[in-house]
């Protein structure tokens, strides 16, 4: 089944618990975290994770873009994420191991994720302590952007190597997700789709989940 996961950076910060319920069919609450370095924008941080976490029971798959973030991944999970996703391209390969591992033993799902220019195979050596992959399918930094076609083919290489080495991780992907680019998505291997925009501004977010939750291919 397809998991859906509404990011919250395209909800209405004024109103958040309001918009946190009206999306609560989503598998996933998606938390884009940015420090304003690693990516060109700044959004929210452990005190947003918190508050959120006081007020749903929900899976809240949170997505650092930040430096070093191997410093921050535990501070993240103990404010209350079940699945922390941090960037390959930010950390050294001895620091991500054992971020990954110190995840494990908090008991939450470690996950890693790449930019568009980073090939699939820079996370091989790391695809079989991954509970979650993600595709970043626009350059991260900001929502609402188009959707880059040239990254299905990192989805279905990565979808192989899952299959093949018959691994249990979930494949994600992130950034112009909707109705028509989830399709594609879903052809090329994805099983989890972020989506801010495309839910939050539906007349009816519930309805457009299920859609997405429900597309065939």
């Amino acid at each position: 089944m397809i998991k859906i996961a509404p990011s919250i950076l395209a909800a209405d910060f004024a109103k958040l618990g309001d918009e946190i319920e009206s999306i609560k069919s989503s598998d996933y609450l998606h938390f884009d975290v940015m420090d304003g370095v690693f990516v060109p924008n700044i959004s929210f941080g452990i005190p947003v994770l918190e508050s959120v976490r006081k007020t749903t029971g929900m899976t809240l798959d949170v997505h650092l873009m930040i430096t070093s973030p191997a410093r921050y991944t535990s501070r993240f999970a103990k404010a209350g994420a079940d699945i922390v996703v941090f960037h390959i391209e930010a950390e050294t390969p001895e620091n991500t191991s054992a971020a990954i591992d110190e995840l494990h033993k908090l008991g939450k799902k470690a996950g890693l994720s790449v930019k568009p220019g980073t090939p699939a195979k820079a996370l091989e050596p790391y695809m079989h302590k991954l509970d979650i992959v993600l595709v970043m399918t626009v350059e991260p930094g900001f929502g609402g952007q188009e959707f880059n076609n040239a990254m299905l083919p990192k989805i279905t290489e990565l979808r192989r190597i899952i299959d093949n080495q018959k691994l249990n991780c979930e494949l994600e992907v992130d950034g112009g997700i909707n109705l028509e680019t989830s399709k594609l998505c879903i052809e090329a291997g994805a099983n989890t789709l972020v989506t801010g925009n495309d839910i939050f501004r539906a007349p009816d977010r519930t309805a457009r989940i299920a859609a997405l939750r429900h597309l065939r291919h």
